[in-house]
C-alpha cells in the first residue's frame, strides 16, 4: 500500500489517467487515426503521447524499467530534439502504426507500472517528476477536446454531459481597478510551471477592465458594422490574415438564413448572443477592442482584476484560497461541453466584481509570452521554448481539468490562432 504520503498522488494520478479514457471512451475505431488540421493530432496520438511522458519519468526515476516498445517512442515522443528526431506534427495522421489496439494496451501497460512504482514509494523528488506528468495530460486532455471540436463536433457524444448549472446573470459592467504595486505571478504552495515564477512586482497605472466576457451579441454588432472589412480596426500582419484566410466571423460560425449559426459539441444551432464569443483569435479581439474604443488588458491587469483583495492580499482564485467547485466556475469535470452564459457564476466573483475569470473562455491579453524578470528553466524541453511570437491567454475554458488552473496559470499562442476555446474581455485606462 502506498505511504500515506504518497497516497494522494496515487489518487491524483489514477483519477488523471481514468479521465482520458473517459474523453476517448465513446469514439469509434476508426476516429483514433483521423487528424483534421496540421496544428491538431489523432486522438490515438494523445492517448499515447502521454504515456511516453510517464515512461520518460520511469527512466529518471530508475529501477531498472524497460520500455514498452521503441516503435511507440518513435511515434509518440515529444517535440525536441533533445528526445531525438519526431515525426512532423502535421503528418500524425498518415500514420496507421501502432494501431489504436496497441495504443490503448500501452496506455493500460505504463498505467500499470506507474502505478506499482508508486506503491513501492518514491521520493519527493520523483513524485514531483509524477506529478509533472500528471500536470501534462491534463493539459492533453484539453488539447484532445479541442481536437475533438475540430474533428466531429455534434457528433461527439461526452460520456458525461450536465445541463448549464443556473444563475443570475449579471448585466455588463466595468470594474475599476486601483494602480500601484502588485504582486504578479505564483506565490507557491502548490504546483506550477515555471513560467509563473517567481513572483514580482510591477505597477499598474489605474484602468478599468470588464466584469464579464465579450457576448457573441457584441461581437455580432462588430461583424454587422464592417469590422472583418475595416482595416482601421486590425494591425497589419492580422489584416493580412483577414485577407488571405477569408475571415468573415469567428471560426465555426456560418451565415445562414439571415442568421449566424454555430457548430460545436451541442450540433449545429443559431449563435446565442449571451454566451461568450469563443474561438477568437488575438488578432480579432485586438480588432473588436479598438472597434469599441477599448483595448485588451496586459496579463498584470488581468491577474489583478481575478484575485487582488484590498483587504485579504492576492487570492488562489477569484472567490478565494478554495479549488474550484460547483457554483464558482465552468471547467471539464463541469461536464457542460460549452461556455456558461457570459456574466454567470456570481459565486466565483472575484474581489473587483470580475465574472467567469477562470473556466468557460481563455482570455486573450496584450501581453507578449517570455519569461518573468529572473525566470529559470525548470524542465529543459517544456515552456521556455515557445519564447517567440505569441501572446498570454488567461484563465482556463470549459475543457480545462481542474487541477490545469488558477489565476497565476500562463496559456499562449499565435496571434492568428483561433481552434482553442479562447474569448476576451476588454479594458481602458481610467
Amino acid at each position: 500500500m502506498a505511504t500515506l504520503e504518497y497516497a494522494p498522488l496515487l489518487e491524483e494520478f489514477l483519477r488523471t489517467r481514468a479521465r482520458t479514457l473517459e474523453l476517448v471512451g465513446t469514439l469509434e475505431a476508426d476516429d483514433y487515426a483521423v487528424q483534421t488540421a496540421r496544428y491538431s493530432s489523432p486522438p490515438k496520438w494523445h492517448v499515447g503521447h502521454v504515456s511516453w511522458i510517464f515512461e520518460v519519468v520511469l527512466e529518471r526515476i530508475g529501477g531498472g524499467y524497460e520500455r514498452y516498445s521503441e516503435e511507440m517512442s518513435g511515434y509518440l515522443n515529444s517535440y525536441y530534439q533533445q528526445f531525438g528526431r519526431p515525426r512532423d506534427k502535421g503528418s500524425r495522421g498518415s500514420v496507421s502504426r501502432p494501431t489504436t489496439a496497441e495504443i490503448l494496451r500501452y496506455y493500460d501497460s505504463v498505467t500499470e507500472s506507474v502505478r506499482a512504482r508508486l506503491l513501492r514509494g518514491v521520493s519527493p523528488g520523483e513524485a514531483a517528476l509524477v506529478e509533472t506528468a500528471c500536470h501534462h495530460e491534463s493539459q492533453h486532455q484539453e488539447l484532445l477536446v479541442y481536437d475533438l471540436q475540430h474533428m466531429l463536433a455534434g457528433a461527439y457524444r461526452p460520456a458525461r454531459r450536465l445541463p448549464p448549472e443556473a444563475g443570475e446573470e449579471a448585466a455588463a459592467g466595468t470594474a475599476r481597478i486601483p494602480g500601484g504595486i502588485y504582486e504578479m505571478g505564483n506565490a507557491g504552495g502548490g504546483f506550477c510551471y515555471d513560467i509563473e515564477l517567481p513572483e514580482h512586482k510591477v505597477y499598474t497605472e489605474d484602468y478599468e477592465i470588464d466584469t464579464r466576457p465579450v457576448t457573441n451579441g457584441e461581437f455580432a454588432r462588430f461583424i454587422e458594422d464592417g469590422g472583418y472589412g475595416t482595416y482601421k480596426h486590425w494591425l497589419a500582419d492580422g489584416w493580412e490574415r483577414v485577407r488571405e484566410e477569408g475571415w468573415e466571423a469567428p471560426m465555426y460560425w456560418t451565415r445562414r438564413d439571415g442568421a449566424w449559426h454555430v457548430s460545436d459539441f451541442a450540433g449545429e444551432h443559431e449563435v446565442d448572443p449571451d454566451m461568450p464569443v469563443c474561438h477568437v483569435s488575438y488578432y480579432e479581439a485586438d480588432a473588436y477592442a479598438r472597434w469599441a474604443g477599448k483595448r485588451l488588458p496586459t496579463e498584470a491587469e488581468w491577474e489583478k482584476a481575478a484575485c487582488w483583495d484590498p483587504e485579504r492580499g492576492k487570492l488562489a482564485f477569484p472567490w478565494g484560497d478554495a479549488p474550484p467547485g460547483q457554483g464558482t466556475c465552468n471547467l471539464l469535470e463541469s461536464y457542460h461541453w460549452g461556455p456558461a452564459r457570459s456574466g454567470s457564476y456570481p459565486a466565483g466573483q472575484s474581489p473587483s466584481g470580475c465574472r467567469q475569470m477562470i473556466g468557460d473562455v481563455w482570455e486573450w491579453t496584450a501581453s507578449e509570452f517570455t519569461g518573468y524578470p529572473g525566470f529559470r528553466s525548470g524542465f529543459d524541453e517544456y515552456n521556455d521554448k515557445w519564447f517567440t511570437g505569441q501572446k498570454v491567454l488567461r484563465g482556463g475554458s470549459f475543457a480545462t481539468p481542474r487541477a490545469s488552473i488558477r489565476t497565476s496559470y500562463r496559456n499562449f499562442f499565435r496571434l492568428d490562432e483561433r481552434w482553442m476555446f479562447a474569448g476576451f474581455r476588454c479594458a481602458r485606462d481610467a
